[in-house]
């Protein structure tokens, strides 16, 4: 019983390797963002009065009037989060854009700015 292995020839295996080629779906980027800016007016003491009639003039059937107020750290915080929000799509990008070129052989991203 010790001797089982010995009694048959032994064989040569040969190994290769060879690349495989991979098929990686490329998913549809999303349209552009389109945004729309929006008109900002600073009101003070001193022109709240010119303010209030421009906004009458502006939109002469309106019902009341509404103000939306923000502190100025508050607005220097938005306008910081907004860079953030910026910085992480613009990396985010990057790495798709990244990924996309690197798994797609004849297809040729041109990375638009």
């Amino acid at each position: 019983m010790v001797s089982q292995c010995t009694l048959f020839p032994t064989r040569t295996l040969e190994v290769s390797a060879k690349p495989i080629q991979r098929q990686i779906s490329q998913p549809v980027l999303p349209r552009e963002i389109d945004l729309k800016e929006p008109y900002w007016y600073v009101v003070s003491d001193e022109n709240l009065e010119e303010f209030l009639e421009r906004v009458k003039k502006e939109n002469p059937n309106s019902g009341d009037l509404v103000f939306f107020a923000m502190s100025v750290p508050d607005y220097e915080l938005m306008a910081y989060n907004m860079q953030e929000l910026k910085r992480y799509i613009t990396e985010l990008k990057s790495i798709v854009v990244y990924y996309r070129t690197v798994t797609t052989e004849d297809i040729e991203y041109v990375k638009k700015d």
